[in-house]
């Protein structure tokens, strides 16, 4: 078979002078952040929205629901799109699918109108992270690439912390469509941004990338199962703390305001430490934040059943936001560490499911369990859920203080040596 060329860690457009530290801030993190203002600005919203529409309590949640379900049935064809057309291209149709679904939620004529274009904001949510990830795969140095994963994740979940504050002046003037004004702009300009990328001089030629996605499955199973249940954790610990600790603090007594303070505080927390998070996963490896963040997430989450207090539930929601803080970009950043170079978009798809179906599991199995034993119980379960991630991403990730950065990634092609053998 042909030789595939090795898109490893030796060729890098930052590296080489092609793509600098000022592009990637202007075409992969402020879009990042204005992605996060818009979905930040609408996800308090979109409920009510429903609510308006006639919808029950029940409903409405399925609605909001409706975005995580569009990622998740996205994040496979994601891949293959890359394949096809590229980051840039793929992100162009992702702009158009995300531009029409706010356009269905800011028209807010039928709750179906609303449910399809909360769909296809997930669905277009999904390609731009793939885009974005695989991009920096190898645009970015691996000796830097935890700090670039870790700085994107951050300047995402930084939009969401200001996004409501944003949604909630527009709101005030124009009512819901105010919300949705404010997503449909963020949706835009980002959308151009990404769209502006410079050509990645590292990847291949979409003729060379032809593994389907089926046999990259099948060679990259053992990841997967083995690291990809790691992810497949997270993600149901960083979904199920955004339910829990509400509700917790709501059955013991807090007032709302201060649910919303404790909140607001913990996310604080979470932006502030995602950029360090990084620097310490490019300086000591990967593990030297998986496993303290698991070990925060499970020791929070088995304590949370004792907190009766609005001190003591306060300290949790900090250690939670620590926690989730910690793990800014290590999904994405191990992902990229194990893609193989010759099939990078098609791995990195299956590898976002894991993480993504775990977010959409981990509310639905805290409310199964709340339902039958209580949400003290559920709580301790995401413990238990946490020291599990912890203990796959402890006998996994590797050892080594950092990713060496001239070792190529393995490849899912075998190819021809010099003297015809593969």
């Amino acid at each position: 078979m042909r030789q595939v060329k090795n898109t490893s860690a030796t060729t890098h457009p930052v590296a080489a002078g092609n793509a600098g530290p000022a592009g990637l801030l202007l075409h992969v993190h402020v879009p990042s952040a204005l992605l996060g203002v818009g979905i930040g600005a609408t996800a308090p919203i979109i409920p009510l929205a429903a609510l308006d529409h006639g919808a029950t309590v029940a409903v409405a949640g399925l609605v909001t629901a409706a975005g995580g379900l569009g990622t998740v049935l996205a994040d496979l064809p994601a891949g293959r799109l890359v394949v096809a057309i590229g980051e840039r291209g793929a992100i162009t149709v992702a702009g158009l699918i995300g531009v029409a679904g706010v356009a269905f939620c800011l028209a807010d004529v039928t709750l179906a109108a609303l449910v399809a274009g909360v769909l296809l904001v997930g669905l277009a949510q999904a390609v731009w992270g793939l885009a974005r990830q695989s991009y920096l795969t190898v645009a970015v140095p691996p000796s830097h690439r935890g700090r670039a994963i870790s700085a994107m994740a951050g300047m995402h979940r930084l939009g969401n912390f200001v996004g409501p504050f944003i949604g909630a002046a527009a709101v005030s003037q124009w009512h819901f469509t105010g919300a949705f004004a404010v997503q449909l702009v963020t949706v835009v300009v980002a959308g151009v941004l990404m769209a502006t990328l410079p050509d990645d001089p590292g990847a291949d030629p979409p003729s060379l990338q032809e593994l389907s996605l089926s046999s990259v499955l099948i060679a990259q199973r053992r990841p997967l199962c083995t690291l990809g249940a790691g992810a497949c954790a997270l993600g149901a610990l960083r979904a199920s703390r955004l339910v829990v600790l509400p509700l917790w603090a709501d059955h013991v007594g807090v007032p709302g305001p201060v649910i919303a303070l404790l909140f607001g505080v913990a996310g604080a927390v979470d932006v502030a430490v995602s950029y360090p998070a990084g620097i310490v996963m490019d300086r000591f490896g990967r593990r030297a934040t998986a496993l303290p963040a698991m070990s925060l997430f499970a020791g929070s989450l088995i304590a949370l059943p004792a907190a009766t207090t609005v001190g003591w539930i306060g300290v949790l929601a900090v250690t939670l936001g620590l926690a989730n803080g910690l793990t800014n970009g290590l999904v994405m950043t191990i992902g990229t560490d194990i893609a193989p170079a010759d099939a990078r978009a098609q791995f990195l798809s299956a590898w976002r499911l894991m993480h993504d179906a775990g977010a959409c599991a981990g509310p639905a199995a805290l409310a199964g369990v709340a339902a039958i034993a209580g949400l003290g119980p559920g709580a301790a379960v995401l413990g238990a859920v946490a020291a599990a991630g912890g203990g796959v991403f402890a006998t996994y990730l590797p050892r080594r203080s950092r990713p060496a950065p001239d070792r190529p990634a393995e490849s899912v092609r075998p190819t021809t040596s010099a003297t015809g053998e593969s």
